[in-house]
């Protein structure tokens, strides 16, 4: 088993510095497309510049049981059927390219169903360019004088560049022009006619504030990402026939799957930002030239013919710009050789594959394959999206999964704070794409509310700006003067044309040579001219001497000038300085207080939409109540006809009761009177009958002997408690009662009436009143056969119950009757034959036979033995 390798340390990196306290949202922008028919219908309407509204199609409402919803979705500019291309790069892409050529990262990626128009958006049509060679030919506008020779910027494989000198450069050319590969096109080669329309862009857009201190190169390069895997669309691959795949087994796989192209790797710079390791990227000089190699990638991009596009984009393409710059030297002729003043800036083109439904675009096989890999790389962006507004708006700090897709992981140093990001959506509005469509509306106004921080603008370098331009102009003076003299032009040196300036004021030397011994004349005319010629050198140094001390004193006042004017200079920048501070001061305190009232803003609005909900709320709770308030008014209607209805109902009742009861009375009061003529009949009958003649009266002694015999009670229940004999006297004196009397009885006017003494009265029977005695009484009248009341006393025994309540068993019953003389039989005259013996007992004439008569019942009698009368306990209210 092999030994695990150890990692190396990451060294720790910088990150690119951005302004987290200034935070710009993601630009998002509209644009609809114009309908292939006119006939067609339309489901996307465009209100204002700002805002669509998308409606459903009629068939959709059929199928929706008739429901019609339109729904308004806003954006920062929306574009309608009749832009133009211009408009769109004005607005969108151009704020883009200014901030690449000021060192600042963008992206703009078009998004949108397949049809929608997103290809057509980022290339163009012939004569019709679209945004990405209207970048390029912006780019080349603005940096056109500015740009560096080939190779002297050099990019490495980690993301980087490098600066070289300008023989290091030169070899690099010759090298490139040696090999005998295919160049880069030149601005003198002929241009693709395929394309030539595309990129003739007659605007001359360009950027109005370039530095001109620094030189430019400008690098290209081109991926796709398919399936999930990134390749590179620049390679320049020998082409080979496609091998098939092998298995363990060195046999084909015979599942007819090919091998494709070798993909790409993500990996992370020291700056903590993605790139495609291995990638090809071309230095290009032109727009026709970056544009043919844009041309020569995009024929390898992978498209495919699907139902509902001839030409669909299977593939996310990714086109990079990058802008490599650095300053010039002190001297303002070769660039300055420092790694840390180079400044790489990058600008990124997506056209992003269009999201679709499987089951309209008829796919299947590998173009199953491939919708299902390019939604799922847009789900995950919109799910990184989601989170990312989740964490900015909530606080939350989840991990958004930026691996979980190539596309989201190359760009997330993006959303990261590492430059600018735009996203234009594209909208087709026949109806049939009108799902696909809202959902692209609802991902793309999400996307609007993800906030990106603001990148800091690069530092300066420091050096003395116009170097360029003055170095420029010194050389043109020089040639100028130089012209002027005589001297040369183009290709000499300063100190060459002033030693031959110099050799031609002097006089020319006449022949030296010597042919006769006798000659005297050619030397003193040698030292004639030599003589001359120390008198000119020693006027000309003379002349220099005074010349050099006049530019000595010329300098000084220079240097003393200039350091007046330094001093006055550092005085004006510490002012300015100062005013800048204060201003900076001012500007925080601004910031700060438009953060203080975009926090109270945000708070009042968060209020006033709980106000509302409370409003929502309380309107519907006073519905609620209302409605309640009518159904209990019209249920007290309904109960007050009907109360009103049992009130004649019981008022009739009562009033044949009453007729009743006054008829009972006058026959009560018809007996009475017929008892008092009875007995004033009998009592003159007494005094009118003679003396001797007694009345024959029953034999009381004979009444006697006999007398009544009592019904035995049954036997009790076995389980039943032993029951006293009756007694007609309280057996204690302590013992207390409870004499229940019911408020519906009548009052009796009958001799014997019932008197307890220790009695507690009441109307309904009580556990208070129960637990305080032990015995019980119960009053109950009732009607009898004869029409006469007849009152009962119905008596018990309580106890308590295991439950803590109290219970009433019942031990006796006493009814007491009064009856109507007429209901016996009486002797009407002493004619009558004597009865019989035994109806001695039945026909009584005395005033006895008039007396109500008092029986007394025990347990076990004919109501039954064993009634009881229980009385829970109360409950306590909590």
């Amino acid at each position: 088993m092999k030994a695990a390798r150890a990692k190396t340390p990451r060294r720790p990196a910088v990150k690119k510095p951005s302004n987290p306290s200034l935070k710009d949202p993601v630009g998002v922008y509209c644009r609809v497309r114009p309908l292939s028919r006119p006939d067609q219908e339309c489901c996307i309407e465009v209100i204002n510049e700002t805002t669509v509204q998308i409606h459903p199609p009629d068939g959709y409402r059929i199928f929706r049981n008739g429901e019609y919803r339109e729904t308004q979705y806003s954006f920062k500019e929306v574009f309608g059927t009749l832009v133009v291309q211009k408009e769109l790069f004005d607005v969108v892409a151009k704020p883009l390219v200014e901030d690449l050529i000021r060192g600042k990262n963008g992206l703009l990626f078009t998004y949108g169903v397949t049809g929608s128009g997103k290809t057509h958006t980022m290339t163009g049509s012939p004569g019709d360019g679209g945004l990405l060679p209207r970048c390029l030919d912006m780019i080349f506008n603005s940096i056109g004088p500015f740009q560096a020779k080939r190779f002297v910027f050099k990019l490495d494989d980690k993301n980087g560049v490098d600066v070289q000198c300008e023989v290091d450069a030169l070899l690099e050319r010759q090298k490139r022009d040696a090999m005998p590969v295919p160049k880069t096109p030149s601005g003198k080669r002929q241009i693709d006619p395929e394309f030539a329309d595309m990129i003739n862009v007659q605007d001359h857009c360009k950027v109005e504030e370039v530095d001109e201190d620094n030189v430019y190169s400008v690098f290209v390069s081109y991926i796709e990402i398919y399936n999930n895997y990134i390749y590179d669309l620049l390679e320049e691959a020998p082409f080979e026939p496609i091998k098939p795949k092998w298995n363990n087994c060195n046999t084909p796989v015979r599942n007819g799957d090919f091998i494709p192209p070798q993909s790409k790797i993500l990996r992370e710079d020291q700056n903590h930002n993605m790139y495609v390791t291995g990638c090809t990227e071309v230095e290009v000089k032109s727009t026709e030239e970056a544009f043919e190699v844009f041309w020569r990638g995009q024929k390898k991009r992978r498209i495919a013919n699907t139902q509902l596009n001839r030409e669909s984009s299977r593939s996310h393409s990714v086109f990079i710009i990058k802008l490599a710059q650095a300053p010039l030297d002190a001297d303002g002729d070769n660039v300055l050789q420092e790694k840390e003043q180079i400044t790489l800036s990058q600008l990124s083109l997506v056209d992003l594959a269009g999201s679709e439904r499987t089951n309209r675009t008829k796919a299947e096989g590998n173009r199953l394959r491939e919708a299902g890999n390019i939604n799922q790389s847009l789900m995950t962006l919109r799910t990184c999206i989601e989170v990312l507004r989740e964490n900015q708006m909530y606080g939350t700090n989840k991990m958004v999964p930026y691996r979980d897709s190539k596309l989201t992981h190359l760009f997330k140093n993006y959303f990261d704070g590492e430059g600018k990001v735009r996203m234009i959506v594209c909208v087709n509005p026949k109806a049939e794409d009108y799902e696909e469509s809202l959902q692209v509306m609802r991902f793309a106004e999400m996307t609007q509310e993800v906030e990106v921080a603001r990148p800091v603008d690069r530092p300066l370098c420091g050096l003395t700006p116009g170097r360029r331009f003055r170095n420029q102009a010194f050389r043109e003076e020089l040639s100028r003067k130089l012209e002027m003299r005589g001297g040369p032009i183009n290709g000499e040196t300063e100190e060459q044309s002033v030693s031959e300036m110099f050799l031609q004021n002097f006089p020319p030397l006449p022949s030296c040579e010597l042919l006769d011994v006798n000659d005297d004349q050619t030397l003193p005319k040698l030292i004639e001219v030599l003589e001359k010629r120390h008198k000119l050198r020693q006027m000309l140094s003379e002349e220099f001497a005074k010349n050099v001390l006049a530019f000595k004193t010329m300098l000084q006042d220079f240097d003393s000038s200039i350091v007046s004017k330094e001093n006055y200079i550092q005085g004006k920048l510490s002012e300015k300085e100062k005013t800048i501070a204060g201003q900076k001061m001012e500007l925080e305190r601004l910031e700060k207080k438009i953060k203080t009232l975009e926090y109270k803003i945000e708070i009042l609005e968060k209020t006033a939409t709980i106000y509302e909900e409370d409003k929502r709320n309380l309107q519907q709770e006073l519905e609620s109540k209302s409605q309640k308030l009518q159904r209990q008014a019209s249920d007290k209607r309904r109960l007050e006809a009907r109360l009103q209805g049992m009130v004649a109902e019981t008022t009739m009742k009562w009033e044949k009761e009453c007729e009743r009861r006054v008829a009972a009375k006058q026959l009560e009061m018809q007996n009475k009177l017929w008892v008092k003529d009875e007995k004033l009949k009998q009592l003159k009958a007494i005094v009118t009958e003679p003396k001797n003649e007694k009345p024959e009266r029953p034999s009381r002694e004979r009444d006697r002997e006999k007398p009544v015999q009592r019904s035995v009670s049954p036997s009790p229940a076995p389980n039943a408690p032993p029951v006293r004999l009756r007694h007609r006297r309280s057996r204690s004196a302590g013992e207390r009662w409870v004499d229940h009397k019911p408020p519906s009885n009548l009052p009796t006017e009958t001799v014997m009436q019932p008197h307890v003494p220790h009695a507690i009265t009441v109307a309904a029977a009580s556990e208070k009143a129960l637990a305080k005695c032990d015995k019980y009484m119960l009053t109950h009248q009732e009607l009898a056969s004869d029409g006469e009341i007849e009152t009962k006393l119905i008596k018990g025994d309580v106890f308590k119950t295991r439950g803590g309540g109290q219970a009433v068993q019942f031990t006796e019953i006493e009814t007491l009757k009064q009856e109507s003389p007429t209901g016996r039989k009486r002797r009407s005259s002493p004619s009558n034959p004597d009865p019989p013996e035994g109806a001695a007992d039945s026909e009584w004439t005395d005033v006895e036979t008039r007396c109500s008569v008092a029986v007394e019942m025990r347990a076990g009698s004919a109501l039954g033995p064993g009634y009881q009368h229980h009385a829970q306990p109360k409950r306590r209210k909590p």
